[in-house]
């Protein structure tokens, strides 16, 4: 009787063992926002002043292939036509939708750094932005272990009278490591993206 148990239990442990190693390893997510160690944005203003800054940064428009909950990113293989491919990180995932991370990180980062409220963010649908941001992503891939890079247009319109200033801001950036080195250097990218977008509001408010 004892033998039998002890080779039921022998078996279970080896069944669940088996299980374990069988089991499929879950994706990790990752987003653009900075951390807890971030310049926090500042709180918004119970009622609308002539003081405070009032932005509307706008959902970014992104290609269709990168609007993925997977990384998207160049395989390194050369297609039919010489090009490289893309590939889908099943493991690497964004916590969000991609546009939503991209427009999160960039009105945070503008926030702190004109000290504005984005109305957009806030829910604050009966407040009249003076500043209205728009950003579409041309491109934005990377090479696992080696760069990433990014061409973003971006528009800031003045409000009422509708007088805009538009750029764009290209980057590589060496992005070491594994796919943490990638976001991160895509967070570089977003944050050299804000501080352009910021100095076209810093134009004009002159």
């Amino acid at each position: 009787m004892m033998k039998r148990l002890l080779l039921t239990l022998a078996c279970a442990s080896f069944a669940a063992a088996l299980l374990a190693g069988c089991a499929s390893p879950e994706p990790r997510y990752y987003t653009l926002a900075q951390g807890p160690a971030a310049v926090a944005a500042p709180a918004p203003a119970a009622a609308p002043s002539t003081d405070t800054l009032w932005l509307e940064v706008a959902p970014v428009r992104v290609p269709e292939r990168l609007n993925r909950p997977q990384l998207v990113v160049r395989d390194g293989q050369n297609g039919s036509g010489g090009e490289a491919g893309v590939r889908l990180l099943d493991l690497s995932r964004w916590s969000a939708p991609l546009p939503d991370e991209l427009r999160d990180a960039l009105s945070q980062r503008l926030q702190a750094t004109l000290g504005a409220v984005d109305t957009y963010q806030q829910g604050l649908s009966d407040v009249q932005p003076l500043y209205r941001i728009t950003t579409e992503v041309l491109r934005l891939d990377a090479d696992v272990g080696q760069r990433a890079g990014a061409t973003i247009n971006w528009t800031v319109r003045r409000l009422p009278d509708g007088k805009v200033v538009s750029g764009r801001t290209q980057a590589e950036l060496p992005a070491p490591g594994a796919v943490e080195g990638v976001v991160a250097a895509y967070r570089e990218i977003v944050a050299s993206t804000a501080n352009d977008i910021a100095a076209g509001v810093q134009a004009l408010r002159r």
